[in-house]
């Protein structure tokens, strides 16, 4: 039987679907397919699945012709989402795709793909809830031994490619660089991006812990402190604020869209966060980012690139993705550990300020 990438060769794409709805990291790992696609296949349409809120990362893009964007839901089932499913269906089966890949690896964007009819529908092959068995290809990348990213450069090999170091540009408008440029005038400099929000109470570091950090950086280097977050974090940075007394900061919680922040993170010199989507987003902004790992093996799903650094409670496979709502013990880990590798970054810095 001809192996994927000689069916790809002798009768090359013309309309390729990628499914990755969500969420905001996976999104942001799952970016380095399209310049792939595009050494690949010059000529083709690519088109891209994502959930709504998210689509001003793939809107605008040279190497992406399409952007599908369906109404998600609340997270479960929910008629919302199901309607949301079904219209997107209905979309995608009116295209007539030749090659469809779905990099989520769940029931509903198996689903999806199916409605694409595309004669080839790769997949990888430990997807979840059954989705595996709507591929006609699947993919070896074992999500418990290979960092997200490099699943997706595994997918790239199956289509034919020969993956180059990932790249993940982002659609930052010069707008979106203005408004940082502003909002950060009066932020002296080395600037310390906080970022002390994540989803699951089993990954946010302890609000005092960020603020010993800042007022280190405060003390040795004379920081500007940032505060980022979503709305829903309202209250992590309000105790942030009050944890750090009369030290000053500049509270952005709630006020940026998702590429205002990562031109946020791209002007700052060291972004501080959980491991939470916005963390990924700044490191594909090309921020120097120190991500905090209280559960999840960052060797899965860690911060890439040169820039990025974890600093993780946890050994290798040690992680668990099953403990979303308990607190993190407070002794593991303390704030030497993250000081010491935000520290040389303050440092470099100033020294490339001077």
């Amino acid at each position: 039987m001809p192996s994927l990438s000689e069916i790809l060769g002798r009768r090359p794409p013309g309309k390729i679907c990628v499914i990755k709805p969500s969420s905001l990291g996976d999104v942001v790992h799952s970016l380095p397919i399209l310049p792939e696609l595009r050494r690949l296949w010059p000529d083709a349409h690519v088109s891209w699945v994502v959930a709504g809120p998210l689509r001003s990362l793939l809107e605008g893009r040279d190497d992406l012709d399409r952007v599908f964007a369906y109404d998600k839901g609340p997270s479960g089932i929910s008629p919302r989402g199901v309607r949301g499913l079904a219209v997107v269906c209905r979309t995608l089966a009116r295209e007539r795709f030749d090659l469809t890949v779905d990099l989520q690896g769940l029931l509903r964007s198996a689903v999806m793909a199916a409605a694409t009819r595309a004669p080839l529908r790769v997949g990888l092959a430990d997807a979840r809830e059954g989705a595996r068995w709507f591929y006609t290809h699947r993919v070896d990348a074992p999500r418990a031994r290979v960092h997200a990213v490099d699943r997706v450069s595994r997918v790239v090999e199956a289509l034919g490619g020969s993956p180059s170091a990932p790249e993940f540009s982002l659609p930052i408008g010069p707008e979106d660089l203005a408004w940082a440029d502003r909002a950060l005038a009066a932020v002296p400099t080395p600037r310390l991006v906080l970022n002390v929000g994540a989803r699951w109470p089993s990954k946010r570091w302890a609000i005092d812990r960020f603020a010993e950090v800042a007022h280190r950086a405060v003390e040795e280097f004379g920081a500007g402190l940032v505060a980022v977050g979503a709305a829903e974090d309202r209250p992590m940075v309000d105790a942030l604020r009050r944890a750090l007394g009369r030290a000053p900061i500049l509270d952005l919680c709630g006020a940026t869209s998702l590429l205002r922040l990562a031109a946020l993170a791209r002007l700052s010199d060291v972004y501080l966060s959980n491991d939470t989507g916005p963390l990924h987003l700044a490191a594909a902004a090309g921020a120097a980012v120190v991500g905090i790992y209280t559960r999840t093996d960052p060797n899965l799903t860690g911060p890439y690139g040169p820039r990025a650094v974890a600093v993780s409670s946890h050994p290798r496979g040690a992680s668990s993705y099953k403990t979303r709502d308990r607190p993190e013990p407070r002794d593991e880990i303390g704030p030497d550990r993250v000081w010491a590798a935000v520290r040389p970054r303050l440092a470099r810095a100033v020294g490339s300020a001077a």
